[in-house]
């Protein structure tokens, strides 16, 4: 009677094995054909991207949806304070880095005021944040931050005498796509 159970729980066992072994097999690996540019990773079929790139493998720069001539008002805390109307930021993509855009603040009659580099710092599938570079131009040092997207910048921009210190602030709360 023994040597019947241990040769049924042999047989189990045996059988256990391969039915594992058998499903294991067929399991299909979702991310066989799956492909993912430009650093993105696959998981269960899907791509992760890489900071900077997005689509369904990864395959496009997500700056460059951002590359745009937006035209909006701003105001400044100056005391009086003063206000700017038809100010433009214009975004170009500038080098390699994925993360980096120059945005060129110009005037009402498109005169260019400062050039400043600026970092994306996180992204959505609808817009990313920014700061701005510290960038010294005519006297000044410049700072600041921002969210962009594909149709609208909003920038608030430090400005800082090198001589004496002197700090305004700039608001352009919403710049809109040309």
């Amino acid at each position: 009677m023994k040597s019947i159970k241990h040769v049924a729980l042999a047989a189990f066992m045996t059988l256990s094995a391969f039915c594992a072994v058998l499903y294991s097999s067929c399991s299909k690996d979702a991310c066989k054909d799956v492909v993912c540019q430009n650093g993105g990773t696959c998981a269960d079929g899907n791509c992760t991207c890489a900071t900077g790139y997005e689509g369904t493998r990864c395959e496009t720069v997500a700056r460059l949806k951002y590359v745009n001539t937006y035209v909006g008002n701003g105001t400044d805390n100056a005391t009086p304070s003063n206000s700017y109307t038809g100010f433009r930021a214009v975004v170009t993509a500038t080098g390699t880095d994925v993360t980096k855009l120059q945005l060129v603040l110009q005037d009402n009659t498109t005169t260019p005021v400062v050039a400043l580099p600026i970092t994306l710092t996180t992204f959505t599938a609808t817009n990313s944040t920014f700061t701005i570079t510290s960038t010294s131009a005519s006297g000044y040092t410049y700072t600041g931050s921002g969210t962009i997207s594909a149709t609208v910048v909003s920038l608030t921009l430090v400005e800082t005498a090198n001589v004496g210190g002197g700090v305004i602030t700039y608001n352009f709360p919403t710049m809109t796509k040309l």
